[in-house]
């Protein structure tokens, strides 16, 4: 079902990506571009937030630093390592707002990537290439870090292995401690080489809290009915309005590095017949278009199922749980955003 003829259709963009437009994207997302140190409020409660800051501010003195070397005789530098930094907690307690003022802090050149988007950036350019890329970088911001297959994990550990030796900092966030990348999804103790070798990079701080997303707000809205969902997108300008199924077929044509072009100037997101998914891959693109839709602040409304029932209960209990967890925080979050009117 398409709906209103008027109304655009997410199915209906085919999205490229040039390598420009790659590197032009390593950037914190638009929800994070003017966050600082300053507008983060730690929770007094919670002990471990005010002591996050204190450690993203001296991991950035060491940052700058490291870039700058050892003076020598003649005047020459000598290449000091990069430092790492991995910020490890649950939901909504601030990580991104603290990795992207550790972005903002540190001076050119810098980048801010997902996951997602540095293992596209070393498949678009080669391994050499984006190390040479991004070899005289003051740092590296690392949303999301995740390992989700064995090629990954190999590529990356050898990545940030050289860009590190080179004088590269790499900041990450995540919520699965470095020694732990991996477990339950591959067979991790035949890369557990290439894990530890991550491990040893990072200094780890532990961020404790409860989910601000969901800090005194209701549950999952009751969803709406097709109709409802296509009159609102109708009168919503700049809104898009799909099936639910024809959107995570379209969603399997195209990399998920492109999901960022392909919502690209919506203003929300009109979705009818929602329903579980049992499908691991349909899932992941899923999670992939969340987290874009969430960076983007574009409002998520819907038809069917409840948005927290997308993914089943034997999902939810697999190796990607804490993917889906912060795919339904997200969607929870977005589906309570105002319509732009």
């Amino acid at each position: 079902m398409h709906g209103s003829d008027e109304v655009a259709h997410l199915v209906d963009r085919h999205p490229q990506v040039t390598p420009e437009r790659l590197i032009a994207q390593l950037v914190p997302p638009p929800t994070f571009a003017d966050v600082s140190f300053d507008t983060y409020l730690p929770d007094p409660a919670e002990p471990t937030q005010a002591a996050a800051v204190q450690a993203c501010l001296r991991f950035c003195d060491e940052a700058v630093a490291r870039r700058a070397g050892k003076k020598k005789l003649f005047g020459r530098r000598e290449v000091l390592p990069g430092v790492g930094l991995y910020l490890d907690g649950g939901f909504g307690v601030g990580k991104t707002h603290l990795l992207a003022s550790t972005y903002f802090r540190l001076p050119e050149p810098k980048a801010f990537a997902t996951f997602g988007e540095l293992t596209q950036l070393a498949g678009v350019f080669g391994f050499t290439e984006c190390i040479e890329l991004l070899d005289d970088y003051v740092v590296v911001c690392i949303d999301e870090f995740e390992l989700d297959d064995p090629g990954n994990t190999t590529l990356i550990s050898r990545l940030l292995s050289a860009l590190v030796e080179r004088g590269v900092s790499i900041a990450a966030t995540s919520n699965t401690l470095p020694e732990q990348l991996g477990e339950g999804r591959f067979a991790a103790q035949d890369f557990l080489r290439e894990i530890n070798t991550l491990a040893s990079i990072f200094t780890t701080v532990r961020i404790d809290g409860p989910d601000y997303r969901h800090r005194d707000l209701p549950a999952a809205p009751e969803p709406l009915s097709d109709e409802e969902v296509a009159a609102r997108a109708a009168r919503t300008p700049g809104a898009t309005l799909d099936d639910f199924d024809a959107l995570c077929d379209h969603l399997a044509t195209m990399h998920p590095s492109r999901y960022l072009t392909l919502i690209e100037g919506v203003k929300a997101v009109f979705i009818t017949g929602v329903h579980r998914i049992d499908d691991q891959n349909v899932a992941l693109r899923l999670v992939s278009l969340t987290d874009r839709l969430y960076d983007a602040g574009i409002p998520v409304t819907a038809s069917g199922e409840k948005l927290d029932t997308i993914f089943s209960e034997e999902m939810l209990a697999g190796g990607f749980r804490k993917k889906y967890l912060r795919a339904i925080s997200r969607l929870l979050a977005l589906s309570r955003e105002p319509t732009p009117s």
